[in-house]
């Protein structure tokens, strides 16, 4: 699924959007009542992690200055969380974005939808985007032998002419954002302390550095590169790594999404080191393995057991993987 630089990507397409109202609403989405979206503008825009909100208010609503638009552009370059932040309930669950799908269902209300001020909130599966002015096309045929084009799940059209069109993405309505900056990996305001402190948690790291309390946004791609990157084996135990080694761990991380999202804008695609590959930059035979809590989501793991060696408990040096 789409992760933080993604999603950053998705809202800078939207910018020009805001401020115009929707004047024809299409889609295959059953999650919220399209129609109710018909003559609202879009307000505002903001990025928490790996989920997008976006604000319609009714026509007669106040309308922020377009400046608000410029601003939140140019947060998202930054990697800056945008404006206008309202706290909700803090997300309490590793690997909780499903979960809370159920969680925000109780917003799919009339009243919810209806009243100025409401935030749409959407979470892209895999392969989830958002096109401005333009439709996906099939790159390949599927198992049928057709080339059918991908279902929108909505698309908005402006009375400017304009549209945004929003794949693979489930919508619940909110009555504000839920943002933690300090939990937001491209955040200014992200909380490298807490972060370490989550760390050094006697789990295996993998596990936590996709516990999006502490790293929103950081999804599977990030979490096998920054490994790679630190020579660190996604099943050591933080509590056997030095605090050095989780410096240097969080510091590839910060610096890997930054550089990801940077990339992006630039229109430039991602090199991986290791993700789905099966040699390791050094030309070493990489693995791949199923990892994850056990009462969580397992997630696809690749390594290099001769750049990644295991650290074990009791163990005074790296024991490599055989």
């Amino acid at each position: 699924m789409p992760e933080g630089p993604s999603v950053r990507k998705f809202q800078l397409l939207i910018s020009p959007f805001v401020g115009q109202v929707v004047a024809k609403v299409e889609g295959s989405t059953r999650k919220i009542n399209m129609n109710y979206l018909n003559a609202l503008r879009l307000q505002d825009s903001q990025v928490h992690g790996k989920n997008l909100y976006l604000a319609f208010v009714a026509t007669e609503g106040p309308l922020r200055s377009t400046a608000g638009g410029a601003t939140s552009q140019r947060e998202a370059a930054n990697g800056a969380s945008s404006s206008h932040q309202e706290l909700c309930a803090p997300q309490t669950a590793l690997q909780e974005e499903e979960l809370q799908e159920v969680q925000h269902s109780r917003y799919e209300t009339l009243d919810a939808a209806g009243s100025p001020g409401s935030w749409l909130r959407f979470h892209f599966g895999l392969f989830g985007s958002i096109r401005a002015n333009e439709f996906s096309r099939a790159k390949r045929a599927n198992k049928r032998g057709d080339w059918k084009d991908p279902a929108p799940r909505l698309v908005l059209h402006f009375e400017s002419g304009g549209f945004l069109v929003f794949y693979n993405c489930r919508m619940h309505w909110c009555s504000s954002p839920r943002v933690d900056p300090a939990s937001d990996i491209l955040s200014a305001d992200f909380h490298r302390g807490r972060a370490l402190n989550a760390l050094q948690a006697s789990t295996p790291i993998c596990y936590t550095l996709l516990d999006q309390r502490y790293f929103s946004g950081l999804g599977n791609i990030i979490k096998n590169e920054v490994l790679y990157l630190a020579k660190i084996h996604p099943l050591t135990q933080g509590s056997l790594l030095s605090v050095s080694d989780l410096e240097h761990l969080l510091d590839y991380a910060v610096q890997f999404s930054s550089d990801w999202l940077q990339s992006k804008l630039r229109g430039k695609g991602l090199h991986p080191y290791i993700y789905q590959k099966e040699q390791c930059p050094l030309g070493h035979a990489v693995m791949k393995g199923t990892f994850g809590p056990s009462d969580g989501f397992k997630r696809l793991t690749w390594w290099c057991p001769q750049c990644q060696p295991e650290i074990l408990a009791g163990d005074e040096e790296p024991s490599p993987v055989n």
